[in-house]
C-alpha cells in the first residue's frame, strides 16, 4: 500500500510538471489571428489594399513611397487607424503622417490622435493614430462629412533628409471601429454607399447581372446600412409611452 502511494503521489508530480509544457507548445490564438491579412500596399487609390476592420496588414515598402489601404466603414461607426512604421537601424530624424479619406477621396480631419510624428534620430520605429469623426447615413451636398462606403488611408513620410530616401521600411496597419449608437443617427440615408464601381453592375454566366461592386469586395459584416436600428428607436418609444401616461394621469387629475 505504501509503495502504490508512493507511485500516485509521483505520477501526480510528473503530470503537474509535464502540463505547463504541453500546454505552452501548443499554437496561441493570437498567433494565427491576421494569418490572412494583406502583406502589401498599394501605390495609390485605385490600387489601395483592401483590409477588414480588426484586422492588422503589414507591408514593405521604401522611405519617400506613398502606401494606400482602403476599408469599408458604415453609417454610426468611428473608425480608429492605427499605423506603426518600422525604420532602419541607421536614419536621421524624419516625420511620417497618416491620412484617411472618404469614398469621394476627402481627406477627413482627425479627431483624436497623432496623425503626424517626427521619429528622433535611429528611433527603432514611429506611431500614428487617427480617429476621424462618425460616420453619418446622410449629410447636405456642401457638407464634408463622412459618409458610409470605402474609406483610404495614405501613410508617407513628409520630411526626410535626402540620404535616407528609398532605405527600406515596414509597416503594420489595423483599423477598428466603434459603434457610436443612436446619438449619432440622423433623418435620411444614401441610395447606395459611396463604394468604388457600386453603380457598375457586372455580367456573370448566363448573362445575370449582378449588384456587387467590380472594384470593391469588402463590405460591413451585416451588410451596408446595418445600423439602421439603434437606441435611438429605444428612446423615442420609451418618450412616447411617458407622454401617454403623462396623458392618462393629467385626464384623471383634471
Amino acid at each position: 500500500m505504501r509503495i502504490t502511494r508512493v507511485l500516485s503521489a509521483g505520477a501526480l508530480l510528473f503530470g503537474l510538471a509535464v502540463s505547463p509544457a504541453v500546454a505552452d507548445s501548443s499554437p496561441s490564438p493570437s498567433a494565427s489571428e491576421d494569418s490572412g491579412a494583406p502583406t502589401e500596399a498599394g501605390t495609390s487609390f485605385r490600387t489601395a489594399t483592401e483590409i477588414e476592420q480588426g484586422q492588422t496588414a503589414t507591408a514593405s515598402g521604401s522611405a519617400g513611397d506613398y502606401l494606400y489601404w482602403s476599408f469599408p466603414a458604415d453609417a454610426g461607426q468611428r473608425p480608429t487607424v492605427k499605423a506603426t512604421v518600422k525604420l532602419p537601424d541607421t536614419h536621421a530624424a524624419e516625420t511620417w503622417q497618416i491620412d484617411v479619406y472618404d469614398g469621394l477621396r476627402r481627406r477627413q480631419a482627425c479627431q483624436y490622435g497623432a496623425q503626424t510624428r517626427t521619429a528622433a534620430a535611429d528611433a527603432a520605429s514611429v506611431e500614428l493614430t487617427c480617429v476621424p469623426r462618425t460616420v453619418r447615413a446622410w449629410s447636405e451636398q456642401w457638407a464634408n462629412d463622412p459618409l458610409p462606403g470605402t474609406y483610404y488611408v495614405r501613410l508617407t513620410v513628409t520630411d526626410l533628409g535626402t540620404a535616407d530616401l528609398g532605405l527600406p521600411v515596414n509597416a503594420e496597419i489595423r483599423v477598428d471601429a466603434k459603434d457610436v449608437g443612436g446619438s449619432a443617427a440622423v433623418d435620411g440615408s444614401l441610395a447606395e454607399p459611396l463604394v468604388p464601381g457600386i453603380a457598375v453592375t457586372g455580367e456573370s454566366e448566363g448573362d445575370e447581372k449582378s449588384d456587387t461592386a467590380v472594384l470593391s469586395s469588402l463590405e460591413p459584416d451585416d451588410g451596408w446600412a446595418s445600423g439602421w436600428w439603434s437606441d435611438r428607436w429605444v428612446w423615442t418609444a420609451v418618450g412616447g409611452v411617458l407622454a401617454a401616461l403623462a396623458g392618462v394621469g393629467g385626464y384623471r387629475l383634471t
